[in-house]
């Protein structure tokens, strides 16, 4: 319920500061004092658009702030989750919009800034208006649904069938995107199968292309690497190389020994120098055997060399970027072929699903036909006593052309005010007074199924009186038993069952207009003035009495 209020700066309105209770809450006062400013700082907190006029006039800015208690803050806090808001605490929601004459707007929300739509969403929550150029949400088709599907009571049945549509819906849309999905042409096949085979070719693996490299290597300096150690191998063991010539000095080293024993070790040494040298030259004639390639074995390697190279040029510098974009054209062939299947797959899936959420979408269907027929009876039967004699309303249940996030089927609230009319939508309801008694009578029968605690009702009373009018005011203060109700009121026998009362005055100077807004209900002496005023003149020994009836209700 709205708790808090204050108003500063708005069309004639300085400032005030107001505390509201639950219950039925009754705004009264002359014609043209200004009760719409109350009004209208609810409709700026539930975020409707406001010109720059509103402002009063030689103020900066008008700024409005409110403060609304929610005994379950479930709703509104998911609300204000969605919009990554702070969620209330001990149950309050803080609101507060400025509207500067010569700045941008201002609007805040449990402390934080957001956007005028976030507060439009917010409102949306927790307040709702029913009179002459306000939103209806009771307008809307969907909104007249939601509140069918409420008082039809059904809603675990309606979460499981919207569980099964969005899964329904998801692979509609996997379907739809391998249908649209880029096909390959056979053209476009046979390239990425030939770049696939390519790679295969080139038998590309890490020690693979390294060993590869290296032989390439080895081939390109072959010429060389043949010249330099034939050389060595002369060198080292040919007729005038090392080793023939440290076999003569050999000799002369052991004829040395023979003289002298004491030589040996180094003859010994010189037959170890021998071996090695021999050796050594073993090595070099081995490689020598190694790099003669022929010329099948040269053409071999040259030719996966140049294979190599056009792959890393290609796909990338390394083996991994290769193997990696193989995978890739895999992938995409393997893909494109299983297409048709993935599609048959899927569509089977998506028609199974279809008939189970038609089978659930018609049993939703049977559900609100007949709570349509009981929900219709009981607001015809309220409407008799808000005055309307002959009034019919019905709620039609019409066919969709195919599956909804809803349903199949959904639903027309359609009144005829008297006997011999035509039954119409309700948004061609031409009296607004006639409208905002079928808004009330609606939200008496569904009190306990719509969760907005705070309704507004204005001209609720229009062109009624005597007996009417007291429906009219039970019927407002049943209402106020389940939501906090404000309304706007020219009728003394509304005002007097009120659990609360606010009177709007205004007064002028020579220089200025002000409206004052206070409570009465406080103040039995003052309120009966209000009733009695209401009821022609506050004057009246009669009037009294009667404000004082009111006041102490039947019998």
């Amino acid at each position: 319920m709205l708790q808090y209020l204050r108003i500063a700066n708005l069309a004639l309105l300085d400032a005030v500061e107001l505390e509201f209770d639950a219950g039925f809450i009754a705004l009264t006062g002359e014609t043209g004092a200004g009760k719409s400013v109350l009004l209208g700082a609810l409709s700026l907190l539930s975020g409707a658009r406001a010109e720059k006029t509103i402002i009063r006039r030689g103020a900066a800015a008008c700024e409005v702030e409110a403060v609304i208690h929610f005994s379950d803050t479930t709703d509104i806090n998911q609300r204000l989750a969605t919009l990554d808001l702070p969620p209330c605490e001990e149950g309050s929601l803080l609101l507060s919009r400025t509207i500067p004459r010569e700045k941008a707007g201002r609007v805040q929300i449990n402390g934080v800034l957001t956007t005028l739509r976030a507060l439009q969403e917010i409102g949306e929550g927790w307040i709702d208006f029913h009179g002459p150029g306000e939103p209806q949400k009771l307008f809307s088709e969907a909104w007249q649904l939601t509140l069918l599907d409420a008082y039809t009571e059904h809603g675990e049945a309606m979460d499981a069938y919207r569980s099964g549509y969005r899964e329904w819906r998801k692979l509609l849309a996997e379907i739809e995107a391998l249908r649209t999905a880029e096909q390959l042409s056979d053209d476009e096949r046979a390239f990425l199968q030939a770049q696939i085979e390519m790679i295969d070719a080139a038998e590309v693996s890490t020690e693979g292309m390294a060993q590869l490299e290296r032989d390439f290597a080895r081939l390109s300096g072959a010429q060389e690497l043949t010249q330099q150690a034939g050389h060595l191998v002369e060198g080292l063991n040919g007729d005038d190389g090392v080793g023939p010539r440290l076999g003569q000095l050999l000799l002369t080293a052991r004829q040395l020994a023979r003289i002298d024993a004491s030589l040996d070790g180094l003859a010994d040494r010189i037959e170890s120098l021998i071996v090695e040298t021999a050796d050594i030259a073993g090595d070099y004639e081995r490689l020598l055997g190694e790099v003669e390639f022929d010329e099948e074995a040269a053409a071999t390697i040259e030719a996966r060399m140049q294979s190599w190279m056009n792959l890393k040029r290609r796909f990338g510098g390394d083996v991994a970027l290769v193997l990696d974009k193989r995978a890739q054209l895999a992938e995409r062939l393997e893909r494109q072929g299983d297409v048709e299947g993935r599609m048959r797959k899927l569509e089977n899936e998506s028609a199974a699903l279809e008939k189970k959420l038609i089978a659930r979408a018609e049993k939703i269907r049977e559900a609100r036909v007949h709570a349509a027929s009981r929900l219709a009876k009981e607001a015809t039967a309220v409407l008799v006593h808000l005055g309307f004699r002959k009034a019919r309303l019905t709620i039609e249940i019409l066919r969709e052309d195919g599956l909804r996030e809803h349903g199949h089927s959904r639903c027309s609230f359609r009144f005829a005010p008297n006997a011999g009319e035509d039954l119409l939508p309700l948004n061609k309801i031409a009296s607004s007074g006639e409208l905002a008694r079928v808004m009330l009578a609606l939200k008496a029968v569904l009190a306990g199924s719509d969760a907005t605690p705070v309704l507004v009702f204005d001209e609720v009373d229009a062109n009624v009186g005597g007996e009417i009018a007291g429906a009219v005011a039970a019927q407002l203060a049943e209402l106020g038993k389940a939501h906090q109700v404000f309304c706007v009121t020219h009728l003394p026998q509304v005002a007097g069952v009120a659990a609360s009362h606010f009177v709007v005055r205004k007064s002028q100077t020579d220089k200025a207009t002000f409206v004052e807004i206070g409570p009465v209900h406080g103040d039995r002496g003052a309120r009966l003035d209000e009733l009695a005023r209401m009821l022609g003149d506050r004057s009246s020994a009669n009037a009294r009495r009667h404000a004082e009836e009111l006041l102490r209700g039947p019998g």
